[in-house]
């Protein structure tokens, strides 16, 4: 490679990493998100380009994993249904932390004796990868309720994880001790076997109204990953964008964690929502519900001057996003002042709905966050609940048996009026009783919330 190749590689992973870095600070913001996916999708292009450029491979198989991909992806993008997001996300995770373990263990194969930097890097790629790629795989099943969504627990869980983390590290150090032994590549694939274990064994005690923070922390895996294969093959952009997913992702755990007041550590071992983690809610969370048609929610509607729409992911599942965004532009028609509550960890990955609404093309000023809405709830006339559950639940404030006792929440039930759209008086994802229901200010609409939604958005127009 001649010295101006050089300097061109060099100077096309860096214009690279900036457009990444560029991205994610625009995909922090509703309305720059479209544009900061598209920086960071051209800031890839680039990469990929250069990365061809640099030579020194076969084109004939990345022109088929090419036109496999695509093939895959196109499918994907225009069949997969909003509502499966969550857990196409983690199957994403998933992929990233297992092309890392491949790299590895390509890597090992055609260099057994490489400097023990390289080894350690193999080392995490490998681990992190392979925890990354099973425990995805156990998220999406959760999430598209493949299995049981609720925590599998068992007598001395912990201790045999920390068994297994021990094995593992202890095999890390027989390989790098002996990379090229006898016995040598047995030991590589039990680290590669027992980081898949424990993978599965990380994510099966965790609850699905977890599920947002999983993603989000199996997403800072998959680039943690990225970041340690870019080591062993020396790739700076992979090293640069790895590090910037791995980073971004710790980053945005916390804040949702944050957001459940939780710690990272109470959501990875408290079996949140299994009989052994606290029980399913609080006892004795009774008393009458008021329903109400969609003709009488009509005429509460049509008097307001300020109505709240809070989703969740009932929302998602009855695919209502553009039900709700035309009821709300009925009711601005109608001169009521229109906005959107959205909870950190609503829907089952972060920002699920924000994409929602997005899709719906929902102006982006109308959108509040909890701390913005919860200051001025007691002046709303109405807040609309839209099968969100958990994120509005009173028991976080009021019973300290609770679960969720502490989590912050849309103090949804300080409106002056709550109109809830559910199916039924059952509890969310997180198995808790809901309180809110039987509130004296609040109105159940029972029934699928799109076409509930329907109804109502007929009342205006037949008005």
């Amino acid at each position: 490679m001649t010295s101006s190749m050089g300097i061109v590689i060099d100077i096309g992973y860096i214009a690279a990493s900036i457009l990444f870095i560029l991205g994610i600070k625009m995909l922090s913001k509703p309305g720059t998100a479209r544009q900061g996916n598209l920086v960071s999708a051209l800031g890839m292009f680039i990469a990929i380009v250069i990365t061809l450029l640099s030579g020194g491979m076969s084109f004939t198989w990345i022109i088929v994993g090419l036109i496999v991909g695509s093939i895959i992806g196109t499918i994907t993008a225009n069949t997969v249904p909003m509502t499966a997001m969550p857990e196409m996300v983690a199957l994403f995770n998933g992929f990233g932390g297992i092309a890392s373990l491949l790299v590895g263990w390509a890597e090992y194969n055609a260099r057994p004796e490489s400097p023990l930097f390289t080894l350690i890097a193999i080392f995490f790629a490998v681990l992190i990868g392979g925890v990354a790629f099973s425990g995805s795989m156990i998220a999406y099943a959760k999430l598209a309720e493949k299995m049981p969504g609720k925590p599998i627990l068992f007598k001395g869980q912990q201790i045999f994880n920390a068994l297994l983390l021990i094995a593992i590290v202890v095999c890390g150090i027989m390989y790098a001790i002996s990379p090229a032994g006898p016995s040598s590549y047995y030991v590589f694939i039990a680290i590669a076997v027992l980081s898949l274990i424990l993978g599965i064994m990380a994510v099966i005690p965790i609850g699905g109204a977890d599920m947002p923070v999983v993603i989000s922390l199996l997403n800072s895996y998959s680039g943690l990953a990225a970041c340690a294969a870019g080591f062993i093959i020396l790739n700076n952009v992979l090293i640069v964008s790895g590090a910037l997913v791995g980073a971004s992702g710790i980053i945005l755990t916390n804040i949702m964690c944050k957001a459940m007041n939780r710690s990272l550590g109470n959501v990875l071992f408290s079996g949140f929502g299994s009989s052994e983690g606290g029980g399913a809610g609080p006892v004795g969370v009774q008393g009458e519900a008021h329903p109400i048609s969609a003709e009488d929610a009509y005429y509460v509607l049509e008097a307001a001057g300020s109505v709240v729409f809070v989703p969740g992911y009932g929302m998602a599942v009855a695919q209502a996003q553009h039900a709700v965004r035309e009821l709300g532009e009925i009711l601005e028609n109608n001169g009521a002042e229109v906005r959107y509550a959205i909870h950190p960890v609503a829907g089952r990955m972060p920002g699920h709905m924000n994409v929602l609404l997005a899709e719906a093309n929902v102006p982006y000023e109308q959108l509040a966050e909890m701390d913005d809405i919860n200051p001025i709830i007691n002046t709303i006339d109405v807040c609309i609940v839209i099968g969100a559950n958990d994120v509005v639940n009173p028991a976080a404030r009021e019973i300290e048996s609770s679960p969720i006792y502490g989590m912050p929440i849309i103090n949804v039930d300080y409106a002056k009026t709550v109109m809830v759209l559910k199916r039924s008086l059952r509890p969310g994802f997180a198995g808790v009783d809901n309180p809110l229901f039987f509130k004296e200010n609040t109105r159940m609409l029972f029934g699928d919330a799109k076409a509930t939604l329907q109804g109502l958005i007929a009342e205006f127009k037949e008005s």
